[in-house]
This record gives structure tokens, C-alpha cells and sequence, in this order.
């Protein structure tokens, strides 16, 4: 008896389609060689974290109305962006709790979103990526996906079947890149002094490779390095899964 693939619905995050597209079309080739269909909602807008994160809660909850509806119906919602999927799966409920019309919907939304590795490992137990990546990496643990949704092992699982690519631990991966949104406009000097330190224990590991999550914070790091001219590439987790190493690295668009 054969059974319906999976309907996967793709939250697009608002960084990877205006400045790295190749990450969401990264996303979908995994997801499908997955075994999963995939569904890119046309109506789907930014989470709200923004505004969420300024205090402004009307609007918060105005565009977490759209996102759910816009999100309605899929079998799974998955985002390449623990910040995203932390935002809806984490805050989303604590918004309408007390609103006996949305409370349900932002529930069960929330129980399909996940973060993309997250997905693929403990939903789909998917453990090998048949992609080659030659590079000596290390790998940034993401606020948002380290602390909301308990991503951490997932992403190195994955990454371990990628041939060609080493791992190397920074100890400071757990640490917070200084980018946190909004933070770094409302503080630029502690947000410039907490990625300077974050640079420092990237150079510190040797490798020509960063990797992470969350497209915020892989920008933020990947200008600080541009900027003290070092050499080291940043990468998306999704574009490595799928072995392209013929865009340009971030920072490098």
C-alpha cells in the first residue's frame, strides 16, 4: 500500500529571499530528495520577531495571524532558521493564549513547525546526506535554535556524512554571535564587541569554513571576518547538505 509523500510547507525566512535565495532552493532539493512534498505558501510574510522583539505586540500578533493562516493546512511547516521556527514555535502560543479564537490555531501551528535539521533528523530520521564538501569547518551554534528548539547535535549528525568535510569545534560555539535581531541596532557597541570576540574563536579553530542555521548571524560574523580580512568562507548548513560550493560564500554576494 503505497502512501502520500508528506506535504511540506517552506517558511522562507525574510534574510534568505532577499539575500541568499540559494538557501531556500538548497532547503527544498533536501526536503524532497526527502521524500517530501513540497508547498512554497506565496501569501507567507516575515514571522513578526522584529516587531515582536520592539514591544510592538498589535503588530506582532497582526502578522502572526497571517503567517498562521497563510501556514494552514500543511502536514509540516519547516524554516532554515532556528530564529524563525523559535519564533513561531516558542512565542506564537504565549501570544494568543488568551484569545479563545487563535489559541488553538497558533497551538497547532507551532506543533508543525520545525528547524530544518530538526526535521530531517528527529521527524524524517534522515542520518546521511549523500553530498561532498571539501573544507575544514567549524560550526556556530544559533541562539534562537541552540536554546528554544534544542538544536545541536543535529546539524553535526548531518554534517558528518557530507564526504569531505572535517569538523572543528570552536569553544565558543554556544556562544551568541552579537547580531540577536534588532539588538544590534539598539546596541551597536556591545553587538560589535560580542562578535569581535566571536571572530576571534573562529580564527582560533584554523578553519576555512564557518557553517550555521540562522542567515542573521551568518551574515553578522561573516562581515566581521570580511572586515579583519580573514579568509574564511560562511556557509549556510543547508548549502553545505547539498554540496554547493559554486555560489559565493556569505559576505561575498
Amino acid at each position: 500500500m503505497s502512501h502520500s509523500p508528506p506535504r511540506v510547507a517552506l517558511f522562507v525566512t525574510c534574510l534568505v529571499d532577499l539575500i541568499r535565495p540559494s538557501v531556500g532552493f538548497a532547503t527544498v532539493k533536501l526536503l524532497e530528495d526527502a521524500g517530501c512534498a513540497v508547498v512554497v505558501p506565496a501569501v507567507q510574510t516575515c514571522c513578526g520577531q522584529p516587531a515582536y522583539n520592539s514591544g510592538r505586540r498589535a503588530d506582532t500578533i497582526a502578522i502572526a495571524r497571517q503567517v498562521i493562516a497563510a501556514f494552514d493546512g500543511f502536514d509540516h511547516v519547516v524554516a532554515p532558521s532556528g530564529s524563525c521556527a523559535g519564533m513561531i514555535k516558542t512565542h506564537y502560543p504565549d501570544l494568543f493564549a488568551d484569545d479563545a479564537d487563535w489559541a488553538g490555531r497558533a497551538e497547532d501551528l507551532a506543533r508543525r513547525t520545525h528547524e530544518l535539521t530538526s526535521f530531517l533528523g528527529d521527524v524524517l530520521g534522515v542520518d546521511t546526506i549523500g553530498a561532498r564538501y571539501d573544507a575544514i569547518a567549524t560550526y556556530h551554534d544559533t541562539c534562537s535554535g541552540l536554546r528554544e528548539l534544542g538544536v545541536k547535535e543535529q546539524p553535526r549528525k548531518l554534517l558528518a556524512g557530507v564526504a569531505g568535510l572535517t569538523l572543528t569545534e570552536s569553544e565558543e560555539s554556544e556562544t551568541c554571535c552579537g547580531f540577536g535581531g534588532t539588538f544590534c541596532v539598539k546596541y551597536p557597541d556591545i553587538s560589535g564587541a560580542i562578535v569581535e570576540a566571536k571572530a576571534d574563536a573562529i580564527v582560533a579553530t584554523g578553519a576555512d569554513t564557518l557553517i550555521g542555521g540562522d542567515l542573521g548571524c551568518l551574515m553578522n560574523m561573516a562581515g566581521r571576518l570580511s572586515r579583519r580580512g580573514h579568509g574564511v568562507d560562511v556557509r549556510h548548513v543547508a548549502e553545505i547538505l547539498v554540496g554547493d560550493d559554486e555560489t559565493s560564500p556569505i559576505g561575498g554576494i
